[in-house]
């Protein structure tokens, strides 16, 4: 009996770790885009995934409280970045957002990219990838990276005392190769305003 591309498509959905993101050609090996894209269609209509946005889709995570559980930005920026073998790095607002400085998600969450520029609408938000020089995708460290962002965001002249404070008690979380990597990146300006860090010598 010869299967069809629904039920082949569904069968690798089902093998990968549950909250998996697919995009079309996750399945070229399957069928024709036009082919897979119909039986994703028809997919997300009875109800077996759910689509993310356009050409993207997921298997939820069912949890028994909370329900459905979909894949956050990150999770989808990342699965973007990997499908097309390229480097993303969080800025603006996001970066702030993701240090603390607010509780308020941007609408507008913007990705530096050594890839192709472009935006994704998921449901009331945009993620912008932002073409961007290697330079700006050099920083290595989780909280180093985002600090420097996050301080191009605010600017120079309207960066607050305690924001600098916040950011220097971030940065000694930081792993020291990675701080002093991503510092040597940064501009003069953020690298005066932070001064000399004691990052965290047990986690190397």
């Amino acid at each position: 009996m010869i299967e069809s591309v629904e039920y082949r498509v569904f069968k690798k959905i089902k093998k990968a770790k549950g909250g998996s993101l697919f995009f079309i050609d996750s399945f070229a090996s399957i069928a024709n885009s036009k082919a897979v894209n119909k039986a994703l269609e028809r997919l997300v209509k009875s109800g077996e995934i759910h689509r993310v946005a356009k050409g993207i889709y997921v298997r939820p995570i069912s949890d028994r409280i909370l329900g459905s559980i979909l894949p956050n930005i990150d999770e989808i920026a990342i699965a973007i970045a990997k499908r097309d073998k390229a480097r993303i790095s969080p800025t603006g607002s996001y970066a702030l957002y993701k240090l603390g400085f607010t509780t308020q998600v941007p609408l507008n969450i913007v990705y530096y990219t050594d890839a192709s520029a472009r935006k994704i609408r998921i449901g009331k938000q945009t993620i912008t990838f932002k073409r961007a020089s290697s330079k700006n995708l050099a920083a290595i460290g989780d909280i180093s990276k985002l600090a420097i962002q996050a301080l191009k965001a605010i600017g120079k002249e309207n960066v607050k005392e305690e924001e600098i404070k916040k950011i220097q008690d971030l940065l000694r979380k930081e792993k020291t190769y990675h701080l002093m990597h991503d510092l040597r990146l940064a501009p003069e300006w953020i690298r005066t305003l932070i001064g000399p860090i004691k990052a965290n010598t047990t986690n190397e």
